[in-house]
């Protein structure tokens, strides 16, 4: 019990809108991060859909004016970048899965059979250099683009949260 008594300062902390935010925003930053490093330092080149899943990350890091600008718009557009992320994750997740077709940039779904050997040149360049549709990673049965559907989630809901809580004195 005298553990609880003495973490229950540390929660209250943790449960602070001021905190929530930099803890959203830090986890925005550190999925870009991550992305990044996969990509320059793994050598794991991004196919568009994964571009795509970058850029309201940015839009969520916009959110950090909440700490020194009044009013609850900062956050939700906190929250709806990393929302925004999160769905964005689950498409491209269930395009890698086959549940759904992407974006005409990311695959091939053009019939190769009874082409000219010129025509199938042309296809070939014309083909993404990677592909949307095929795991270049996974971990514990995710791809990665799942991985950052899961994570977004979880940043928008600390977004949500900074919302909901009272700073207590």
């Amino acid at each position: 019990m005298a553990a609880n008594a003495r973490n229950a300062p540390v929660r209250r902390r943790l449960a602070e809108p001021r905190t929530l935010v930099m803890l959203a925003a830090a986890g925005s930053a550190g999925l870009l991060l991550a992305a990044l490093a996969f990509e320059h330092i793994g050598g794991l080149a991004p196919c568009p859909l994964c571009i795509w899943q970058r850029w309201p990350h940015v839009v969520a890091l916009a959110g950090t004016l909440a700490l020194v600008l009044p009013g609850s718009i900062w956050a939700l557009i906190g929250a709806g970048g990393a929302a925004t992320s999160g769905g964005i994750g689950v498409y491209h997740a269930g395009v890698e899965q086959g549940w759904w077709s992407g974006p005409a940039a990311c695959a091939v779904d053009q019939d190769l059979s009874g082409m000219t050997p010129e025509e199938l040149l042309d296809a070939i360049l014309a083909t993404p250099v990677v592909r949307c549709d095929e795991i270049p990673w996974e971990m514990l049965g995710l791809s990665m683009a799942a991985w950052n559907a899961v994570a977004s989630f979880a940043l928008a809901g600390l977004w949500f949260a900074s919302l909901r809580r009272k700073s207590r004195p």
